[in-house]
Formats: C-alpha cells, sequence, structure tokens
C-alpha cells in the first residue's frame, strides 16, 4: 500500500514503515519558539532537568513583539536571549522578522519534521516538510531530546486544478478550502495538495496555503517537492538541500476535495470566524467602510505580495480615510523591497512601513484597532479580540483585495483596477 506525504515523512523520522493512526516516536529536524511562547517553554525545559539541546536545528525567535512595546515583554525577551547564549541557540532578534518566512528562507528543505510553539509552523509544508504547531512543555521536551511522540495523521488530498483568473490568488484558493471545510473540518488530519494548479504555482504561494491549513484544523499542509522548490531554493542560495518529494499513486486518503481553480473569485473571509467567507463582488455592494489596512505576516508578507500590492496603489493611490500598514515578514524581504523601490513608494503612498514581524496581526502593538473599527488584513485569523480589541472587525483578503480596498476605503473587488 502506498504512502502519503505525511506517512512517508514519519516513516523516515522513526525509521520504520509507519501508517495514519499510529502513535510513534520520531526524531525531529528543526524545533522553534517565539517569545509569546519561547520563555515557557525555556521553564519547563529547566523543569524537565535538560541541560542541553539535542535537536539538530533549535531556534528562538522575537518576531511577536518586536521591537518590545512594554517592560514585561522585555523581561521575557532577554531570557530567551540568555538562554540562546547559554544553550548554543540562535536567536533571531527585533528586525529580523517572522519565525515561518526565516525558517522557509533559510533552514526548511523537503523531507524535514518541523515542530515549532506555534501554531503556523505548518507553513512548511509549501516546501514539502512536515511542520506542526505543538505546545510549550511538548517542543521543550523536543529541544531536550531531539524527539518526541506525535500521532500520524490521517490525509485529506485538495486536488486544485485550472487557472486562476487575473485578481484571484492562493491566498483565495486557501479561504475557499476554509469555506468548504469549516474551522475545524480537518482537525488532527493532514491536507495535501495537488493539481495543475499547484503545479504551476510558485513557493512562495505554496507557503501563503500551508500556512492557514491550522485554519481549518490540520496539522500539517503538504504540497510536493517538486521544479518549484528546487527553483525556490536556488534562489535562496541552498539548492543542494533540494530532493523531490512526492506521495505515491496509490496512497490511501481519508477523504478527497476538488477545486476548480477558473471558477474561483476573489473572496473575503468576515468577522468573527475564518470559514465565513463570501465572494467580494457581493460583499462590495454593501459599501463595508475601512477604517485600516494591514498588508504583510507569515501568510502574505513576501516579497511577490507587496509588488502586487503596490502594482494596484502606485496607479490609484491610497482613499485618505484608510490607514495602511505595510510589513515585510523578513530582513531579506524588507531589504529585496528596498532595493526595488518598494518600501520608498510605499510611503509616499501614505503608508506606515513597520518592521519585519508579526506587528498588529497578534495584537500587541503597531497597528491596534479602535472600537467599532474594522480592518482589512491579510493576516490568518480574524477571531474577536486577535488585533488587540475585542471591539473591532477583523476582514481577511489577498493582498490584492486589500490594496483595492486601500484605494476605495471599502471592501473592493481587486479585478477592476487590474
Amino acid at each position: 500500500m502506498g504512502k502519503t506525504l505525511a506517512e512517508k515523512i514519519f516513516s523516515e523520522h522513526t525509521g520504520r514503515d509507519v501508517k495514519a493512526g499510529e502513535i510513534v516516536l520520531a526524531r525531529v529536524d528543526i524545533a522553534m519558539a517565539q517569545d509569546g511562547t519561547g520563555p515557557l517553554m525555556i521553564n519547563e525545559f529547566r523543569e524537565l532537568g535538560f541541560k542541553e539541546v539535542k535537536v539538530p536545528k533549535a531556534f528562538l525567535f522575537i518576531d511577536h513583539a518586536s521591537p518590545s512595546p512594554r517592560k514585561e515583554l522585555s523581561n521575557s525577551q532577554k531570557i530567551m536571549r540568555e538562554f540562546g547564549k547559554e544553550m548554543g541557540v540562535k536567536v533571531f532578534d527585533a528586525g529580523d522578522g517572522i519565525s515561518h518566512q526565516i525558517l522557509a528562507e533559510r533552514y526548511v528543505k523537503p523531507g524535514d519534521l518541523v515542530a515549532g510553539a506555534d501554531s503556523h509552523t505548518c507553513t512548511a509544508g509549501g516546501l514539502g516538510a512536515f511542520g506542526t504547531g505543538m505546545g510549550s512543555t511538548d517542543v521543550a521536551i523536543i529541544f531536550g531530546l531531539g524527539q518526541n511522540w506525535f500521532k500520524v495523521p490521517e490525509t485529506i488530498k485538495v486536488v486544485v486544478n485550472g487557472k486562476l483568473q487575473n485578481g484571484v490568488y492562493a491566498k483565495d484558493i486557501i479561504l475557499e478550502i476554509a469555506r468548504i471545510l469549516g474551522s475545524d473540518g480537518a482537525t488532527y488530519k493532514a491536507l495535501e495538495f495537488h493539481g495543475s494548479c499547484i503545479e504551476e504555482m510558485n513557493v512562495e504561494d505554496r507557503l501563503t496555503i500551508s500556512n492557514m491549513a491550522v485554519e481549518v484544523g490540520a496539522k500539517a499542509g503538504l504540497m510536493p517537492s517538486d521544479e518549484k522548490t528546487r527553483e525556490f531554493l536556488k534562489k535562496m542560495g541552498r539548492e543542494e538541500d533540494f530532493r523531490e518529494l512526492k506521495a505515491d499513486p496509490d496512497a490511501v486518503y481519508e477523504t478527497e476535495i476538488e477545486i476548480d481553480a477558473t471558477t474561483l473569485e476573489p473572496l473575503v473571509s468576515l468577522p468573527h470566524y475564518v470559514d465565513n467567507v463570501r465572494k467580494v463582488s457581493g460583499v462590495e455592494k454593501e459599501k463595508i467602510k475601512i477604517d485600516q489596512v494591514f498588508i504583510g505576516t507569515c501568510t502574505n508578507g513576501r516579497l511577490q505580495d507587496l509588488e502586487i500590492a503596490l502594482k494596484i496603489l502606485e496607479k490609484h493611490g491610497k482613499h485618505p480615510d484608510v490607514r495602511l500598514i505595510v510589513g515585510p515578514a523578513s530582513r531579506k524581504v524588507y531589504m529585496d523591497a528596498l532595493e526595488k523601490g518598494i518600501i520608498k513608494k510605499f510611503v509616499e503612498l501614505g503608508a506606515a512601513v513597520i518592521p519585519p514581524g508579526c506587528g498588529p496581526c497578534v495584537g500587541i502593538h503597531m497597528g491596534v484597532l479602535g472600537d467599532g473599527e474594522r480592518v482589512l488584513s491579510t493576516q490568518n485569523r480574524n477571531f474577536k479580540g486577535r488585533m488587540g480589541n475585542p471591539n473591532a472587525e477583523i476582514y481577511l483578503a489577498s493582498p490584492a483585495t486589500a490594496a483595492a480596498t486601500a484605494v476605495t476605503g471599502y471592501i473592493t473587488d481587486p479585478r477592476r483596477f487590474i
């Protein structure tokens, strides 16, 4: 019987053939924690009596409150820096960027098992790795032992065929999946992506889709590795990390869903649930006023996302009543955008360009909303209070829809600007 990608990766990391449903002890290639989970992970690491870090690649990221807005958070981040020096763990500090983007740029390779004390560690699936979020205690155990217990998940096969029309992007595909499956439709399962649309898609777009696998409850969102993967790794200066990895033709899936990309329209997720998805063309008629637009995050803060948004805004300008915040996902993205003149153009358009990091997405600083305000964001979550104020509303969409909305001041279909 053939294997899914999840079964293949766990078989490699246990040294034996395993199948979905088994509980296995698997070695981990990469482990990480961020400044919201890192201090607890470090405390658990010490409580458990570990004296050294045994996972091959261990990282700490200061990206959620970066730079720190409060002394309490500064003290927590200080603990992380001290632990990093003591244990020889690389710490990515304020301004370096978001953990998931940095891992994709520098470290993740096809076939890796990646565990992070952050739910969007599933982003690594865009490179053919099994990336999954875990609790701080579980990650502490991985830091100390280099392995942990996992349940090999059942897999849902997602087939996306056809070509996206102008104005429709990878973000719209994952919002459509959220609409179909619901916010808990893939709980403790893996999503595995197939089809001609996925095959033609670059890794940056694949990362966007894998990033939001957890928003339907999935443990991982796995893309086969192919020539597009090789191109990305070569661009990052590490082509030697490439290997082809795909599921067997006779792999067994729990279920299968099919999406015709040619029929998709721009979509928007309305408050306060990610699966509350509607067509932008319909919502546009309601003239929902938007106070703030945020283009960035680990979902859509890559260079091509900034380019897509800028192309619309540069031609049509920003509405005077809209606050526009732009957040590059990493220092590399920021530097590339600087070299291309993208940052300068955003600033000239009236945007606030923030340092690489999570920024407003986690509701700590750099864009907390006022009571009754609405934001359209390219991030991955819109539950009540996510961006720091439970009396505000969060709408989720692609960078193109975000840019079109920043032009008009209300949720707008980007296709009329493309």
